[in-house]
């Protein structure tokens, strides 16, 4: 297939991303590519061989996915144009004929062991943990014979030849991850009425209140904030972009209007993206902050200048 045809996602085989990516329709029509990282599956966009990659951004145990947050905030510009939640439970993986009293070492990416951390301390109590690139990374590692087990999701085990010793393993109820569709900048599609748009933004300088000044800028215009997270720009300690997640479409005045007041405020503003939300919430218009309202105030505006107000 072609590029245009190519989607990317963090790879191997059998990771919670690529069962994400088969959530969405056009994903059975697309070339699936698998990636080493979140980097290098967001490079092949960036490059051209690929249309688009899904990768995972928030996790509701451990927060942003410092990879790609870092990622979308660098680099050349990308933009986020849908989200998918998915459920996250994880298998205990194992090669046929292993016991659980035979499990000494355990392996899976990083952000799954916060989520396990409870059950292996009741289960596995002295089991070794180390890291592995993804959670289908850690199931291919114990296929070789290089772990005992491997947290992964149930449908890797038929991938790696291993068995689900035990399933639906969770510390948190409710645990889901975040995944974005990233692909090279356009035009936004069209407001749905239950949308979402994030941003990253630079200070000018530090000086109290600073980021206060900038939050107002969400605040006074009843825009909602979601999410927002500091990340460390490499140009020094105490030097950080803000990445934020709002309700609402830059189409709507108001956010149209948060993202010019960002604009005239911070030293730097990258756009990501006005997407659907993946839960469908739509967002609660404030009194004075509707788009009919910010017409009828440019109106009155205007005819203030006219002399007519």
């Amino acid at each position: 297939m072609s590029p245009a045809s190519r989607y990317t996602y963090l790879g191997p085989e059998g990771t919670f991303t690529e069962a994400a990516l088969r959530t969405l329709p056009e994903a059975a029509t697309r070339e699936l590519v698998p990636m080493v990282s979140v980097p290098a599956a967001l490079d092949a966009v960036r490059n051209g061989e690929a249309a688009a990659a899904l990768v995972p951004i928030e996790n509701s145990v451990e927060g942003g996915v410092t990879a790609t947050l870092d990622e979308l905030a660098s680099g050349r510009p990308l933009m986020i144009y849908r989200e998918v939640l998915l459920p996250i439970a994880f298998a205990l993986l194992v090669r046929p004929g292993t016991s659980i009293e035979s499990v000494k070492t355990v392996t899976g990416h990083p952000v799954a062991q916060p989520q396990v951390r409870q059950w292996m301390a009741k289960h596995l109590p002295d089991a070794l943990w180390e890291s592995a690139a993804s959670n289908a990374d850690g199931a291919r590692l114990v296929q070789e014979g290089r772990y005992d087990a491997a947290f992964a999701g149930e449908f890797a085990a038929a991938t790696y030849g291993l068995d689900p010793l035990v399933t639906d393993i969770h510390d948190a109820d409710n645990a889901a991850t975040r995944f974005v569709l990233v692909g090279r900048p356009a035009r936004p599609a069209a407001a749905t009425g239950a949308d979402k748009t994030s941003v990253v933004f630079w200070l000018r300088d530090d000086h109290p209140g600073a980021l206060l000044e900038v939050l107002q800028e969400f605040a006074s215009r009843g825009v909602n904030m979601m999410r927002i997270e500091s990340r460390p720009t490499g140009e020094g300690i105490g030097r950080y972009c803000f990445s934020v997640d709002c309700e609402g479409h830059l189409q709507q005045r108001r956010v149209g209007d948060v993202l010019m007041g960002l604009k005239r405020a911070c030293e730097k503003v990258r756009y990501l993206g006005s997407y659907p939300r993946a839960d469908g919430g739509r967002a609660t218009e404030r009194p004075g902050t509707t788009d009919t309202e910010f017409v009828e105030a440019a109106d009155w505006l205007t005819r203030c200048l006219d002399g007519r107000g």
